[in-house]
């Protein structure tokens, strides 16, 4: 069925705010992150609540048309819309709750992180979740969810106690490890291959309100040595501890000479979620190491910590990722990055490395669908630009990369990191995809909810 023949098809949903091609306000609501994605859906599907998504859900299925689901739509690989699908904008469902006695919050499936790092910081907790306040936070918990607490707390799907949404027959669903546990497995590290996710509860821990956190920069010709006293650093650090290491520019910022703004550098982006006169101590030979260039570790709100990173992951540019996962990292491994960093083809481009570890490890590898238990390190090399001729240079700067990393890595890459919009389910889901596909068969029997790394039903031939 062409574009137009399943628009008519689906048409304007009764009772439910729908943007067909044409509209005003079509082209805007399409738009996601990345800007390398430039897809028509066949209609937009603004919901209010959990019944208007049902609605739109049994809309498509009566169409014949594929359902794409849209929360923060910061996906890299741009899964919140495509051509010839129904997107359902879950972007006006936000609302956050919280229950400071029980120490758990609720979360609408379009909320950001931002709303739920106030709502639940005004209570002096947090639940572990990502690094850029403006992400979903149900996508970036369908395929895990790590950041700056997560060696201290564990993935955001770690805590995770239930999750509402519709299933592609349209009816409503709970799942928590009492309610449907097999489909609660699954959607902890599945992606949305199982319907749509239009509400979190979550467990809470104490935070804030205050940690210590922030940059310290160093030259390129340095970064060899730091880079082995990092990933040592990282491989004994406490948990309240995370530093991730980001070959990168250095910005053009107070805290540095003149001369370093815009030199290709290693930064150390430093977070203690512990007292932070502890953490200073502790972060010391890292802050206060001699080749430091200079540095801007200090305390500061959670929140402010949280968003800290938005300006360097801002909405607007096109965007492409490479994902790898370590175990440990090698002398040879450092002298591949250094060498890589040279050739960054544009200022805001990077190659990230990411301490893993501590409550991570704390969860069995099939106690939940998110399979890279056993990973200490990954790194996202990724290429950021504005003109789309550039395109073709770009990927394939990343592809260069990821080549030359990869003797160096382990299996598997983190899902909410592959730039891939199919194909690469298993490096994705490893050793739990079999299984994921024995529950997407009890759940989506028609692989309506394809519009990811796929899990296709079992028994498939893209199985």
């Amino acid at each position: 069925m062409t574009g137009s023949r399943q628009s008519e098809a689906i048409g304007r949903i009764p009772g439910v705010p729908t943007l067909l091609p044409g509209d005003d306000g079509y082209d805007e609501a399409r738009k996601v992150w990345n800007a390398m994605i430039d897809e028509r859906p066949v209609a937009i599907v603004q919901c209010r609540n959990t019944e208007d998504v049902a609605v739109a859900v049994r809309s498509a299925a009566a169409a014949g048309v594929p359902v794409s689901v849209r929360g923060g739509g910061h996906n890299i690989a741009g899964s919140a819309v495509r051509d010839r699908a129904l997107m359902v904008d879950l972007s006006g469902m936000r609302k956050v709750s919280v229950d400071p006695g029980k120490r758990v919050a609720r979360v609408e499936g379009g909320a950001i992180l931002a709303d739920l790092d106030r709502a639940c910081q005004t209570h002096g907790l947090a639940v572990p979740a990502g690094v850029v306040s403006d992400t979903g936070v149900g996508g970036l918990t369908l395929g895990g969810g790590f950041g700056w607490l997560a060696r201290l707390h564990g993935l955001s799907v770690d805590n995770l106690l239930a999750v509402e949404g519709v299933l592609a027959d349209g009816s409503h669903f709970r799942a928590s490890a009492d309610d449907a546990p097999d489909l609660f497995w699954a959607l902890r590290g599945g992606g949305g291959n199982f319907g749509v996710a239009t509400a979190f509860e979550f467990r809470l821990h104490p935070v804030g309100p205050e940690i210590l956190f922030g940059p310290t920069v160093f030259a390129l010709e340095d970064a060899g040595g730091v880079m082995r006293a990092w990933a040592d650093f990282m491989e004994r650090a406490p948990r309240a501890c995370t530093v991730w290491a980001d070959f990168a520019t250095a910005p053009t910022a107070p805290f540095l000479a003149d001369e370093v703004h815009g030199e290709k550098a290693l930064i150390l982006m430093q977070s203690w979620a512990g007292d932070p006169g502890e953490g200073e101590a502790i972060l010391s030979p890292l802050t206060n190491h001699p080749a430091a260039l200079g540095g801007f570790v200090a305390r500061r709100p959670y929140v402010e910590a949280q968003s800290f990173l938005d300006q360097t992951y801002a909405w607007g540019a096109r965007n492409y990722w490479g994902a790898t996962n370590y175990a440990s990292i090698s002398d040879d491994l450092i002298r591949e990055v250094v060498d890589v960093t040279a050739t960054l083809p544009t200022s805001e481009s990077d190659i990230l490395f990411i301490a893993h570890g501590g409550a991570i490890d704390d969860v069995p590898v099939d106690a939940t669908a998110y399979p890279h238990r056993n990973v200490r390190f990954m790194s996202s090399q990724g290429a950021r630009w504005r003109d789309p001729s550039d395109d073709t240079r770009m990927v394939e700067w990343v592809k260069h990369c990821s080549a030359r990393f990869a003797r160096h890595c382990l299996d598997g890459a983190y899902v909410n990191f592959i730039s891939e919009r199919e194909g690469r389910e298993n490096d994705a889901y490893a050793t739990n995809r079999q299984r994921l596909a024995e529950i997407k068969t009890r759940y989506d029997p028609s692989n309506l909810f394809r519009i990811n790394q796929n899990v296709a039903p079992a028994g498939t031939a893209a199985d």
